[in-house]
């Protein structure tokens, strides 16, 4: 198979205050998350059926070709604009995570905030709609909830949260859940059912283990949890 050749393309506009003709990136790493930042807007703005070529050719400032190059099919830019939605969120709370400077609080907040973005449930629909009729899509589809639980994990257990695999998957339908919810009504309630959800799981979820662990194992009683 003959090898991709990675076109030119026109450089990004330049931040603020930014000299021109510098945008501080790598140019094929610039391209790569100018498509997906177009398409993971189309989908907030649209949903699903305004993910076609033209619209995030015209949306991203490239040419088809660029597109193509780097996400041959609307399969390929599905997923990875599903994989940069997780990465958008899971980074920085894992930095954090790494130097001792998460807290709950920060945790339950950005939580919150990130889960009523609607955008990331119209990623999620937009994925769960075309895996009916796609297997490719189907397998990405639980790779990336395999990998979400696992970045939630690794958050879970940096604050002393239940992250054993059950624990995870609970808490994880439940911030799904909610999210979803949101996005079908988008009033207060649901923006407060998001927030009790990510409280539950920072504040509440340590408490059920405490209890779980002051059961009887057979016969054998187990010391009670303090009140």
């Amino acid at each position: 198979m003959t090898a991709r050749t990675a076109p030119r393309y026109p450089a990004a506009k330049p931040a603020t205050g930014a000299p021109a003709g510098n945008t501080g990136q790598d140019p094929l790493s610039d391209a790569r998350t100018r498509i997906l930042d177009a398409a993971a807007a189309l989908l907030a703005e649209n949903g699903l059926r305004s993910l076609t070529q033209p619209r995030v050719c015209k949306k991203s400032g490239l040419r088809q070709s660029h597109l193509t190059y780097y996400f041959p099919t609307r399969r390929d830019l599905m997923i990875g604009v599903a994989q940069r939605s997780m990465e958008t969120l899971s980074q920085p709370l894992l930095a954090k995570a790494s130097t001792g400077r998460l807290t709950a609080a920060t945790l339950a907040r950005t939580l919150g905030k990130e889960l009523a973005d609607r955008s990331r449930a119209r990623v999620m629909i937009g994925l769960i709609s075309a895996a009916e009729d796609d297997p490719v899509i189907a397998e990405a589809l639980r790779g990336l909830i395999a990998r979400i639980r696992g970045k939630l994990s690794e958050l879970f257990k940096a604050l002393g949260i239940p992250h054993d695999a059950d624990s995870v998957a609970l808490a994880h339908a439940l911030l799904v859940g909610t999210a979803m919810l949101h996005h079908a009504r988008v009033n207060a309630d649901a923006r407060r059912e998001i927030g009790l959800a990510s409280q539950f799981i920072v504040n509440r979820f340590p408490m059920l283990q405490t209890r779980r662990s002051t059961r009887k194992v057979g016969n054998v009683p187990v010391r009670k949890a303090r009140k």
